[in-house]
């Protein structure tokens, strides 16, 4: 049995979590109990138990001839506890709106997760609004602004990230370590990442890591329609992300072991 920190780990703990990250992955995808079975490699009787436990307690939901799954909305409520139980992401947020006020433009805060950034929240442009919120998204951390932003803050020995070719989102999505690796090199020497259609075509995005944690841990970012991009408003987004960043950081001072709670 693999171990977690010492301690042996809970095979129907893990085989939980699993089944849950599954679905959520999937998205508006719903899944059969084959499907599930085989994914994980669980037997269909040990997997129909699992299934009908979490359905009966929401953390799954299914269809009325149940045969088909999704996540359930406990996921949700979970989800909504660990912003609000988040000092980091509670001091953030108004300074989010500040450079929303400023720009215009949608901002995010993301953290790294693994080899992916998760959205832990977003203010949406005042041009063009999205009618899906990003709150709890993933993105390839190599994919975008933000992501770079914070694998640039890591030596390139250590960069946590999956086996080439690297997903790409477009066709300007960096595929191999190589090229990856050159821009993060910019990215040091510049001070913020710049996403040039690479998570979205159409939309370029800026990222500063803040450095509250060693290395950084969360990024915000702004992102911009390319059609309106021009050097001027370039100037002025990155200005006004440092100095949203710099206000930041002032009051989370840098540390390498606070998680955040009060």
């Amino acid at each position: 049995m693999s171990q977690a920190g010492g301690v042996p780990e809970v095979k129907s703990a893990v085989r939980t979590v699993a089944l849950l990250e599954l679905l959520a992955a999937r998205g508006d995808q719903p899944a059969r109990l084959r499907e599930l079975s085989e994914e994980l490699g669980v037997p269909r009787s040990s997997m129909y138990a699992l299934l009908q436990t979490l359905v009966e307690h929401g953390w799954v939901r299914t269809d009325a001839t149940g045969s088909l799954y999704g996540i359930g909305i406990r996921a949700l409520l979970t989800g909504t506890s660990y912003l609000d139980s988040d000092k980091r992401v509670r001091t953030v947020r108004p300074y989010l709106d500040e450079a929303s006020d400023a720009l215009g433009e949608t901002i995010h805060l993301a953290r790294l997760d693994g080899s992916d950034v998760v959205y832990l929240a977003t203010r949406e442009s005042h041009e063009y609004l999205r009618t899906i919120s990003r709150v709890g998204r993933r993105v390839p951390a190599h994919a975008g602004a933000l992501g770079k932003a914070l694998l640039a803050d890591r030596p390139d020995a250590e960069l946590p990230l999956p086996d080439e070719p690297l997903t790409a989102c477009t066709e300007n999505t960096h595929t191999t370590r190589t090229t990856l690796l050159t821009d993060l090199a910019e990215v040091r020497e510049r001070g913020y990442a710049i996403d040039r259609e690479e998570t979205v075509l159409g939309i370029a995005g800026f990222g500063f890591a803040l450095r509250y944690d060693t290395p950084a841990t969360d990024a915000i970012s702004c992102s911009v329609p390319v059609s309106r991009l021009t050097e001027e408003h370039q100037r002025r987004i990155v200005a006004v992300m440092r100095e949203v960043r710099g206000k930041i950081e002032s009051l989370l001072p840098p540390t390498s072991r606070d998680p955040g709670w009060e």
